[in-house]
């Protein structure tokens, strides 16, 4: 897509989504998901075909700190990673968000963090099992682990999507790395990011208490139903 042929309502759309993509940064700070400048956000921008053939995304731009970031600095990539406008390079996980939004057409946001607990899992390999109603709620079941990757191309792109295709979570752990959350939008997965923390930090503990109490699988799509549908307003 090139830049100068977008119309008024593309550039708006794009403005909006820099903004959104920035102020969201703030928020994993105050959930204390990140450190230093390790963590990032990105938003899809529906193109004007329809059809996904156009759509673009926004993205943090690497190694800036948090409190420095204004709309200005995010960076417009295609959904090949290439950089679209912006004057900044982008996020080291660009790939990885550019293939997740190539191949998961629904995704709207994708946001990647090393919070310590949920971290904690990735690094052992273990995947957060669902043993709390809110994991049913928000999750629908445990949260998975998806495979090792190397930083830098596509790879852990595929690993998020091939292990979210037979999972109704929005997390995943990628192993020895982190969690990377997905949403409808790039708010939905800044929240998935957050509940992702919250839920491993529970189940640390409770797993260094005892043995935790099973939830019948029927009830956990019960429990997941409800919060999808009902909960909240509408």
């Amino acid at each position: 897509m090139d830049a100068k042929n977008w119309s008024r309502d593309m550039v708006e759309k794009i403005d909006r989504a820099r903004a959104e993509v920035c102020d969201l940064h703030a928020e994993l700070i105050k959930w204390g998901l990140v450190v230093w400048t390790a963590g990032n956000v990105s938003a899809r921008v529906r193109g004007e075909a329809g059809d996904g053939t156009d759509d673009i995304m926004v993205i943090k731009p690497s190694g800036m700190a948090y409190d420095e970031l204004t709309p200005a600095d995010m960076v417009v990539c295609d959904l090949d990673g290439r950089i679209v406008e912006g004057t900044h390079s982008p996020s080291s996980d660009t790939a990885a968000h550019a293939y997740v939004y190539r191949h998961m057409p629904e995704v709207g946001g994708v946001t990647h963090t090393h919070s310590s607990y949920a971290t904690a899992f990735a690094a052992v390999g273990r995947e957060i099992p669902c043993y709390l109603t809110m994991m049913g709620d928000e999750f629908g079941g445990p949260i998975p682990v998806g495979p090792f990757a190397l930083i830098g191309d596509d790879s852990i792109g595929k690993g998020i999507v091939e292990t979210l295709k037979s999972s109704r979570s929005p997390a995943v752990l990628m192993q020895n790395h982190g969690p990377f959350t997905i949403g409808k939008t790039a708010r939905a997965s800044v929240k998935a990011a957050a509940m992702t923390e919250e839920v491993a930090r529970t189940m640390f503990l409770a797993l260094q208490l005892g043995k935790p109490i099973e939830i019948a699988p029927e009830l956990i799509d019960s429990l997941y139903a409800r919060y999808q549908n009902v909960y909240g307003q509408h």
